[in-house]
């Protein structure tokens, strides 16, 4: 029997682009959306996919041509001159179930926007089998002006609401090394990053336009795209960080020399002060000692 191997059976949207609270059920592990031209296939399935898998929400990675022209947070607050919304909670969620038994998993990421605000994120994994809207809920319920409302929950909320059941984390790297863990298993982080990025190539609409085995050897032979801007930044940072480290060591090296050189002329006047100081005190005493004989000897020769 094959190994009982994870599969994607749900993904949700909670306040996410025109998406209130939506559900896409997967069967066997797939899933086919269908519509016309700009009826929103896209921008669903790359909300999802690799979105879900590694954390990563830069804005090529939101589009399958490599445009740059939206950020996540545009999904979640909307165009401005459309839509007059400041700040919004959203939730996107990957559900895994095993192929042969009823374990399931689940993977997600919240985020609050606020207009010309840097976006706050974090990352959960469901481990304990507990099901979103079944088990668990990523909103509470409010009444206002007689409506229902649905809040999504904040992080800390979230974090109560799992408990030890799962895991909350801050940073895309902690969420990526969870998803590995539990869900892919690679033995090398690196190994994981490789499949992302062949998933991204695999996705390339070019591929629609010539299934000709030489472009796909030629594409599948570019899975491991040269290193971008954004994977040397950190080297660039780090080697920028120790050039400035250096100044700073050469600044406090030149300052202490200074502070040496104060020291010792100092240590100088202190020696002379000092050495006159002694120089006094031990002529005043040598005289001391003579008016003392003086005087001892005037009293034998009173008392004679």
């Amino acid at each position: 029997m094959s190994k009982n191997k994870w599969q994607l059976h749900r993904a949700g949207l909670l306040n996410f682009w025109y998406y209130d609270d939506e559900f896409f059920e997967f069967a066997d592990g797939k899933l086919l959306l269908r519509g016309s031209n700009g009826s929103g296939k896209s921008v669903t399935m790359q909300s999802i996919l690799p979105v879900l898998l590694d954390g990563k929400k830069s804005p090529d990675r939101l589009d399958p041509f490599g445009s740059k022209a939206r950020k996540m947070e545009d999904y979640l607050l909307g165009e401005k001159d459309i839509v007059d919304r400041d700040e919004r909670t959203g939730y996107l969620f990957i559900e895994y179930k095993r192929q042969h038994t009823d374990q399931y998993m689940t993977t997600g990421i919240g985020m609050q926007a606020r207009r010309h605000k840097t976006m706050n994120t974090w990352y959960f994994m469901i481990t304990d089998n507990r099901r979103i809207n079944e088990d668990l809920l990523l909103y509470e319920t409010e009444r206002h002006a007689g409506e229902t409302q649905q809040i999504p929950l904040s992080r800390v909320q979230l974090e109560n609401r799992i408990g030890d059941g799962g895991h909350v984390v801050r940073t895309q790297t902690e969420y990526m090394q969870l998803v590995n863990k539990y869900i892919f298993g690679f033995e090398e982080i690196d190994a994981f990053e490789d499949l992302i990025k062949l998933l991204i190539q695999l996705r390339s609409p070019k591929l629609s336009k010539d299934f000709k085995p030489t472009v796909i050897y030629e594409i599948l032979e570019a899975a491991l795209p040269p290193l971008t801007d954004e994977d040397l930044r950190h080297l660039s940072d780090t080697i920028e960080h120790m050039n400035q480290t250096k100044q700073q060591i050469e600044q406090l090296e030149r300052e202490q020399e200074a502070l040496n050189k104060l020291i010792r002329r100092y240590d100088d006047y202190n020696t002379y002060m000092i050495t006159a100081a002694a120089h006094e005190y031990m002529e005043t005493k040598q005289q001391y000692t003579r008016k003392a004989n003086v005087l001892e000897e005037k009293k034998r020769e009173v008392e004679s």
